[in-house]
Formats: structure tokens, sequence, C-alpha cells
């Protein structure tokens, strides 16, 4: 007698079924791995297919010989498999219609389906992201940085895991003086009220206006003789920044209220793109707070003989065992090093969170660096410390390799945004996408195209590679952009809207199902797998690039099958029931990656 298809998981009941199958006929216990499904290939008939060359020695029979005994095993004794055929040693299984439609049935009744849920136990994963300068705005990099971070916190929640999001500020450190002397020499008390600029990008002309005029100087050494290095070094403006860096170090109380008042005008600016952008935090670090802890750290070590004091009173990690050099951890004079920060800022967060896992959302040219801090939080104790993970990244560059910056050299986060949206609002118009909305509606929608290209396109890039940008590329409604999901998504909700106007709803019913349907279904099935997978690879991309598979097989099938005009009821219920859950795992797929998705476009 059959078993009773009860659970949703397919894939699971015929693995399991498989495995009885092997007991009974051959008397083994086959593992998990080797009762793995395979998506059956195009040019065969069937949905999953069973490797079974390694159950060919326990059956003492051909490849072809065993295929068909356990082939014949599941249709007598699994309810979801309904006939089978052999290529080979490849035993390729037919799911019968009623499986799919329970399947069908079962996702549409879970509104999370593929994801897992958060509870008391989930392990807590911090990610770290951003890390910005409070001496200049946001840019290009800081883009595909924040756009990585968010959306791996928001896969690595749909995984079941707790998660905590921080930012580290670099709000310290020559690179801040510089932009502090520059405003005092050159600002005439401007605030971002009197310039109409945000404040970040008021303080990033004033870096620039900094190395302008540090620049001249050197120029000027030179020219009356002295040496270019030394002249670098003797210039009086990057002296009179070493000197406010000093009474900095020394809580002058001038140079702090400075200090606080400037960088108070670039965490606003900031606040005001991490919003536009669609991202936040659960906590930000300051290193002006956490380097002092670091020091404290390091000489604690130095204590314990972790760590060695060198004649001129600078302190180093032999990293030599582990296969490295010498890594400094304070300077002569005592200030610190970025590493003895990290250390700091490990420091702080493990006792503000009972971490599990520690995540680093930073760009690979510091790879070494996260070798490094991971053997030394190791040395200090740091329960993740060996197990910390640098999430790698390579860079992210234009076509042209540059677009309107206020440094000239670097692309602003809040000009490319905005250029984004501009170019959705545009070439909607132009598409004829915009008939019959209000101008404000427009503008919402170009909005969330505008962004939801930029994100997509930065996204489904595998995150290790290098990766060129390009804005006019990214917003197609053809191809694997986000405009394409987004509009697929839009077209669906309005075949719904459609269909609650007649009052046809989406319905589970007995009926045939089309090879494209079958598909269809199959696909949505794997959104649990494709999550999962994305969770262990650290791979946004993976999440984007099933949404773009999924979105093209609804087309297909949409393209071959009318909906709304379909005669038969109960196939028109079922169709609907197929559109609404594609609509809704796409909703959901997407938010995983931060892109939102527009009702109607």
């Amino acid at each position: 007698m059959k078993q009773s298809s009860t659970q949703v998981n397919i894939e699971a009941l015929i693995s399991k079924a498989a495995g009885e199958a092997v007991k009974a006929l051959y008397g083994m216990d086959a593992t998990e791995k080797m009762l793995q499904l395979q998506k059956t290939r195009s040019e065969f008939e069937g949905n999953l297919t069973l490797v079974v060359f390694p159950f060919v020695k326990a059956a003492k029979k051909s490849p072809e010989q065993t295929a068909q005994e356990i082939g014949e095993y599941l249709t007598a004794n699994c309810a979801a498999v309904e006939k089978f055929n052999v290529v080979k040693g490849f035993l390729n299984l037919s799911v019968g219609d009623g499986a799919w439609l329970q399947l069908l049935d079962a996702i549409d009744k879970d509104e999370r389906f593929g994801m897992k849920q958060v509870t008391d136990e989930s392990p807590l994963v911090m990610i770290e992201y951003s890390s910005p300068n409070t001496n200049k705005p946001l840019h290009l990099g800081h883009v595909r940085n924040n756009l990585l971070g968010w959306s791996l916190a928001q896969i690595m929640e749909a995984n079941g895991n707790k998660v905590v999001k921080t930012n580290i500020v670099n709000d310290r450190g020559i690179h801040i003086c510089k932009s502090m002397l520059a405003w005092l020499k050159y600002g005439n008390g401007e605030t971002p009220e009197t310039s109409g600029k945000k404040g970040d990008h008021l303080i990033g002309d004033y870096y620039v206006a900094f190395d302008k005029h540090y620049r001249e100087e050197v120029k000027e050494l030179v020219a009356q003789g002295m040496d270019e290095e030394k002249a670098k070094q003797e210039a009086p403006l990057i002296r009179e920044a070493h000197e406010m860096l000093v009474k900095w170090e020394n809580n002058d109380p001038e140079v702090r209220a400075l200090w606080e008042k400037m960088n108070n005008w670039v965490y606003a600016g900031f606040d005001e793109t991490y919003k536009k952008m669609g991202v936040s935090f659960d906590k930000i670090y300051y290193e002006s707070q956490t380097y002092l802890k670091g020091k404290a750290k390091v000489e604690e070590g130095l204590a314990k003989g972790l760590f060695e004091r060198h004649e001129d009173n600078s302190v180093w990690a032999d990293l030599t065992n582990e296969g490295l050099d010498q890594k400094l951890l304070l300077r002569s004079d005592g200030t610190s090093v970025y590493m003895t920060q990290d250390i700091g800022t490990a420091e702080m967060r493990f006792k503000d969170y009972p971490i599990d896992k520690m995540i680093y959302v930073v760009g690979n040219e510091q790879n070494y660096h996260f070798q490094v801090l991971s053997i030394l939080l190791d040395r200090l104790g740091f329960k993740w410390g060996k197990e910390l993970t640098h999430f790698s990244y390579g860079m992210v560059e234009l076509p042209n390799g540059k677009m309107k910056s206020r440094e000239g050299t670097v692309v602003d986060a809040d000009d490319l945004m905005a250029l984004m949206v501009e170019d959705a609002y545009k070439t909607s118009m132009e598409l004829g996408k915009f008939d019959d909305m209000t101008e404000e509606e427009r503008r919402e929608i170009a909005r969330v195209v505008g962004m939801g290209a930029l994100k997509y396109f930065i996204l489904k890039v595998d995150a290790r590679k290098n990766m060129l940008f390009n804005p006019e590329e990214s917003i197609d409604f053809n191809g694997n952009t986000g405009p394409f999901i987004q509009y697929t998504y839009a077209r669906i909700r309005s075949i719904l809207r459609k269909a609650e106007a007649e009052g046809l709803k989406p319905a589970h019913a007995q009926v045939d199902l089309a090879e494209k349907e079958v598909e269809l279904v199959q696909k949505m099935n794997e959104f649990g797998a494709a999550v999962e997978q994305a969770g262990k690879d650290y791979s946004p991309s993976g999440i984007a690039n099933y949404c773009y598979e999924l979105t093209k097989v609804f087309n297909q099938f949409y393209h071959d099958y009318s909906i709304l005009n379909e005669p038969d009821e109960q196939k028109k219920a079922v169709r609907l029931m197929l559109a609404k859950n594609v609509a809704k795992i796409i909703k959901n797929g997407m938010s995983l990656l931060g892109i939102e998705v527009p009702e109607r476009m």
C-alpha cells in the first residue's frame, strides 16, 4: 500500500522512500548523501533524478537493472512518484499532479515559505558593515558594502539566526583633523544650514580643500629646494593637523567641541543617505570609544606573555608560527593602530552581546588584516575569534571610471542614487508605464524602481568579484535586472486585482497540470534551498539569481497559458493560486536583497 503523501517536501519524501527501497531490496543502509535527488535534465522525461551507482555493488546488478527495481518499488510505495524511466544509471522520476498540487497548497498556506523561524535558542550572528570615515560622504564603494551587509543580515535571519547589525564609525585620526583644520582656516563659520549642503558633503568639501592647500605648500617647499618626502612632513598644514590630533588625544576642550560639532553634521548627513539606501543598524560603535579599550586589551595580552615589547617601547604580536610575520599593535609613542582599535571594538561587542558568529563586511584589500585579527582575538580568548568571517568583496567601478563627484575621483552615493531614480522616471515615462498615474505615484514608483535597479545590479554579481556598475544597463525592463523582476511582480498583482474585481479567488482544485505549471511549482519549491545555500555561502547573488530564474519561469508559463481567460473555472482558480504564490516568493526573495516591489508599474 502506498504511503500517504502528507509531507510538503517532495524531495524529502522520495529520498526517504528511496532509502527504504534500497534497504528492502538490497539490505543496504544508504546515507543521506547517496539519496540526494537532482532536477531532471530538460532533455529527459521526469522531474527528479536519483543516481543509482552507489547502490550497484549491494544490488549485484547492472546500473540499469538496479534503477528499474528501485523505480518499481517507488511507484508501488511512494504516493509522490507516478512513473519513472531509466537512462543508464539514472532513475528519472515523474511526480504526480496530486503531489504538486498538495505542495502548492502548502506553499500557499505559509506566508514565509522557504524561510526559517528565529527562536530564543537561535544562534546570534553579528554583522558589521558600512564603516565610514567622518571626513567625507559615503561613496560607491560604501554603496556595495552597505547593500551586501544589509542583504546578508536578512539572509542570515531567514536561515533562523538572531542578527545584530553593527557599524563602526572611523571618527578619529589625522584625516578627521584635516577637515577640521580646513574648516577653521577657510570656512568662515559655514554650516549645513547656511550652505544648504548635507553635513557630510560640507565636511568632504573641506577635506578636499585641505588637500588642495597642502599640495600647494609641498610644491612651494620643493621649489625652495627641499626634498619632496621631507616637504610632505614639514608643510605647515600637515604639522598643524598633527598638533590638532595631539590636542584631541589630550582632550583639549576647544578641539573636542569642534570635533563633536562637525561629526554631528556628518552623522545627520549619513543618516539621510542610509535612509534613502534603505539600510540601518542595531548598534553603532565609534573608534573614539574603542581605541583605548583596544590599548588596554593589548597591555593585558602583553602581561600574559601573548605579545612582546620591543626596545623602542612598541608592542608586537609574533605570528611566525602561523606562517605570517610580526604585527605592530602599539607604536613606540603608545598610540594605537587599526588592529588595536578592532580588538577594542571586539571587546565592547563581546560584553554587549552573546555573539556566536561575527561577520565583517569589508573589501578584499583587507584580507590580511582579518586573517591577523582572527588569530589575535583567538589568542585573547574570544570564543568566536578563530571562526570570525571576513565577508570579503571586490571593488566596484563605473564604465567611465568616475561620475560627478565632489572629490573628482570618488562616486558620491547620494549623486548615484539620485541619478538612478531620475533615470527610472525618464525610462518609465518613455515606455508609457506612467500613464493614468498621479505625479506623486510616478515619483514613488521611480524611487522604488531606481533603487531596485541599483541594488539588484550590484547584488546579482558574486560579491568576491570586482564589478563594473553600468547605470544605463541596470534600468532595463528586460533581462536579468531589478526592474524586470519588479515589473513581473506588478503584472501579477494587476492580474489578481482584476480577478478579485470579477469575484474570482485563487483556490486548490484537483486538475491536470501542464508541464510549465509543474515547472513553476518545482521552481517555487526551490526557494528554501536557495535561501539555505545563500546563508551557507554568504551570497546575496544566489537569492538575486533565484528571483530572476523564478520570474523567467513564470513569464514562460504566462506567455503560453491564459489565467483570466481560461474557460475551465477550476484550472483558472489553480492558475490564480500559482500567480499569487509566485508574487509572494518574489516579494520575499527581493526583500532579502533590501529591494521593494511596486504594486503597479
